[in-house]
């Protein structure tokens, strides 16, 4: 597959800031919404493709190896800038993932350091970027753009989570970065939610029931 193929089409119209945007984290039941962009110089991106950054991909179909390589490559490149947007659980439970999702991925945006003049964004249309922008479903294994956001936000938002498994380690933070295996949900059953859990999802909200029922029967 041509991983410049939706590049190509912009850079041939004259866009010559063209951020990929994508997030990680709309699914666990703990942690923040990560979102970055990423604008790729054409030069660079068309030697890169099939060189320093031959292989990228959707960040889910990569080994942690292969996120952290990507990943240093982007950040070292002074022919990539990448700016991250975050929204906290706090947001989350306050304006649902969804509002929580397109106000990171505005805040990505907001945060490079020259505004891009155009976004591809993974996925659904988002509301509220403070640029145009053109949706592509699975984009992250369509644009190399895209899936150098999406390597960007996982890494960070792993790393994240690791760092705050420090703060919680009852819950495995570190094995799971916050999604909703067997083991987290015996954790929450366990000892309760912790600040980082999003209430407003069903299996917290419950499973905090759960554990509020059993501690007043004890008490």
């Amino acid at each position: 597959m041509d991983m410049l193929q939706s590049e190509r089409l912009f850079w041939a119209g004259g866009c010559r800031r063209l951020a990929g945007v994508d997030e990680v984290g709309r699914g666990p039941l703990a942690g923040p919404v990560v979102a970055a962009a990423v604008i790729l110089k054409r030069e660079f991106a068309t030697a890169a493709e099939r060189t320093d950054l031959a292989g990228l991909t959707d960040s889910k179909k990569l080994s942690p190896a292969a996120r952290d390589h990507f990943y240093s490559v982007l950040r070292q490149s002074p022919d990539v800038a990448i700016g991250i947007g975050f929204a906290d659980e706090a947001e989350i439970d306050r304006i649902n993932i969804l509002k929580a999702t397109h106000a990171a991925m505005a805040r990505a945006l907001a945060d490079l350091r020259e505004p891009a003049e155009h976004a591809l964004v993974d996925g659904l249309p988002p509301r509220g970027l403070p640029c145009a922008s053109t949706a592509i479903v699975g984009g992250d294994g369509k644009s190399l753009s895209i899936a150098a956001a999406s390597v960007v936000a996982k890494v960070l938002r792993d790393r994240y989570m690791c760092e705050q498994h420090q703060r919680y380690p009852a819950y495995g933070f570190a094995k799971h970065k916050g999604y909703g295996t067997s083991a987290h949900i015996q954790a929450l059953l366990a000892h309760g939610p912790c600040p980082l859990h999003r209430r407003s999802f069903r299996p917290v909200h419950e499973a905090e029931a759960i554990f509020r029922r059993r501690e007043s029967v004890q008490a």
